[in-house]
């Protein structure tokens, strides 16, 4: 895998400063690495890759948190719009950390706000004001409930319009029952674009007969990790995926 990210093309964090898209339209896609090598090599020519310190694919920390209802997971679970996230994402390779909320509204659209921090403790006052301003729950309900951790490669379309992020060897750790996945050879792949600009990997994804299919990390993760949360409308996707790891 290491020699064929090394043949794309490099972009950096600069130049990528006009891909930002904080309010963008999101498709996700659910495959496995075999095909992951299949879709690099039909990309070569289309897209850069983002490097970091000479890194191209990257570790990140997540832990995303709830209330202690799990509110978030169910208005998910529900297919409410207007749903929420709150986070805490770490770039492994630069050690930064940022408190992100995610909000996705009744048009599909996701709006992420975000700001750098050094630690995940909630009592802070200038995390508890942009939970205020950001955020539709209480700070004073919000715990930790589910930790993942990931390798992303991104590219971005040589038109400058959209990101390709291709998340794999990813493991979940329920940090209310202590559970923890491996999600062994699973890959997601989530296409971010500014509304709907033309999208060249959209043809090979096709060729490869890799279809769009929605993934939160956090509800699936929580899903898979904690059988007292209820999961009706996350079965069949559930089973999708059950199927691919035993693959």
């Amino acid at each position: 895998m290491t020699d064929l990210l090394n043949s794309f093309a490099p972009i950096s964090l600069e130049q990528m400063s006009s891909v930002k898209l904080m309010n963008r339209t999101d498709t996700k896609f659910v495959t496995t690495t075999e095909r992951l090598r299949q879709l690099l090599q039909m990309a070569l020519k289309d897209y850069y890759i983002q490097e970091i310190d000479g890194q191209r694919n990257l570790e990140y920390d997540t832990t995303y948190f709830d209330t202690t209802q799990f509110d978030m997971y169910s208005e998910h679970q529900h297919n409410h719009a207007n749903r929420q996230k709150i986070r805490f994402r770490t770039y492994c390779v630069s050690g930064l950390q940022f408190m992100e909320v995610k909000t996705k509204n009744n048009h599909g659209r996701t709006k992420k706000k975000r700001i750098e921090v050094s630690d995940m403790d909630l009592h802070d006052n200038d995390k508890r004001n942009f939970i205020g301003q950001h955020l539709h729950y209480d700070v004073d309900t919000l715990q930790p409930a589910l930790h993942n951790h990931f390798s992303r490669i991104t590219l971005v379309n040589k038109a400058k319009t959209e990101r390709l992020t291709i998340d794999s060897h990813l493991s979940f750790y329920n940090l209310v029952n202590g559970q923890e996945k491996d999600m062994g050879k699973l890959v997601i792949i989530e296409l971010k674009r500014d509304g709907r600009m033309p999208s060249p990997v959209l043809d090979m994804l096709r060729q490869l007969h890799i279809h769009p299919h929605g993934f939160s990390k956090y509800c699936m993760g929580s899903a898979l990790t904690n059988p007292q949360l209820p999961c009706n409308r996350f079965k069949r996707k559930l089973i999708e995926i059950r199927k691919i790891l035993a693959a």
